[in-house]
């Protein structure tokens, strides 16, 4: 089954008055708090994910059910610029992978991961966007 789950790390999390931010949060379910491993890098104002093999490197974000998920999907991959019809490499992709709610559960879920060198960019150590 492909997933209705949305990872969110950065600038469409809750709090952002981002017109995408808004089109999720009035488009999808908050199921809460999440975490998946990985390292935050601040791209330019806003963050990238890069997946990692060490548990101890932890990135938090915010897990969303999507009501309509192809045409959210859709949307978001315009947003971020990936998927058909945009330049290789893209600055992201869309790749699922699995997040850990508060709770501990495990979920699928859809995320968009930094795909170009992060070499020269700082990284959010804390794996919190909002406490950069």
């Amino acid at each position: 089954m492909i997933s209705d789950r949305l990872f969110v790390y950065g600038t469409l999390m809750r709090g952002f008055d981002h017109p995408m931010a808004q089109l999720l949060s009035r488009s999808a379910d908050f199921l809460g708090a999440a975490r998946c491993a990985g390292r935050l890098y601040l791209v330019r104002h806003y963050p990238g994910l890069v997946l990692s093999d060490d548990p101890a490197e932890i990135v938090h974000g915010e897990l969303y059910r999507l009501h309509d998920r192809d045409a959210l999907l859709r949307e978001f991959d315009m947003y971020e610029a990936c998927g058909e019809g945009f330049a290789e490499p893209t600055e992201y992709l869309r790749k699922m992978l699995p997040v850990t709610g508060d709770d501990g559960a495990v979920h699928e879920a859809w995320t968009y991961i930094y795909n170009w060198p992060v070499t020269r960019l700082p990284r959010i150590v804390s794996g919190r966007f909002l406490e950069r």
